[in-house]
């Protein structure tokens, strides 16, 4: 049965609003998920000796894989025994924003022109004597599919940005997220790469500042309900066979 957190506070006003907890382990497990395999594609592209001709994939693979390991950080640093504080108690909730927003953005941001350039690209491949280059067409865009459940995700309360900002922002946040990722696609498939590199860049800027504000904005909530939440009653030990 889920235990009930305390919605009014002891001066009689509503508590904040906190997301659920959440099991740690299973968010580390993704943190190490994160981190190999953006960070194994970033390598394998780098080997290629011709990083340029990906444009801005690699820096996003690698600020994905860069920033699962900050996550980590704060997954690690989540404490709800003596001496804990409201801090720690906000570090599952810290460590899982900065996956959402700096690690699996940018690497959802980087599939659909990685993809591209793949199937395209003589970098890895050089195309056979008397072969027909075929377009892929529509089916190119299959890895972007991926930002539809992403975006449900965040829409649907599963996250935790809507916990920290209001809904309308939140909204917001999320449209603009993937107006960005399409429009830099758009770009890379009109070959303006200088386009790209402005709106990739200005989306990372927003996730990197949006997740600044969200981390120091759980803390003060966090803070603010040890504050005002009622003391807990303690549980009374029955042992066996007391009348």
């Amino acid at each position: 049965m889920a235990k009930e957190r305390a919605t009014i506070g002891v001066d009689g006003r509503p508590l904040p609003v906190l997301p659920p907890d959440r099991d740690a382990r299973v968010w580390a497990r993704l943190v190490r998920v994160m981190f190999y395999t953006p960070g194994f594609m970033a390598i394998l592209l780098l080997k290629t000796g011709e990083p340029t001709g990906f444009g801005i994939s690699v820096e996003l693979l690698m600020l994905a894989s860069a920033s699962a390991v900050v996550a980590g950080l704060f997954i690690g640093a989540e404490s709800a025994d003596a001496g804990a504080t409201s801090a720690s108690r906000t570090g599952v909730w810290s460590g899982s924003l900065v996956l959402e927003l700096l690690s699996v953005v940018p690497f959802l941001c980087a599939l659909p022109s990685l993809f591209h350039e793949l199937s395209t690209s003589t970098l890895l491949h050089a195309p056979a004597p008397g072969a027909i280059t075929i377009s892929l067409g529509a089916s190119e865009l299959l890895p972007a599919i991926a930002v539809v459940p992403f975006l449900l995700y965040q829409l649907g309360g599963f996250g935790t940005l809507p916990y920290v900002v209001p809904k309308a922002v939140n909204w917001v946040l999320n449209l603009t997220i993937l107006f960005l990722i399409s429009a830099s696609y758009a770009a890379v498939r009109g070959g303006d790469f200088h386009l790209e590199r402005r709106l990739v860049g200005l989306l990372v800027i927003i996730m990197g500042v949006t997740v600044v504000y969200g981390v120091r904005r759980l803390r003060a909530l966090q803070a603010e309900f040890d504050a005002k939440a009622p003391p807990r009653e303690k549980k009374e030990k029955k042992e066996k066979g007391e009348d």
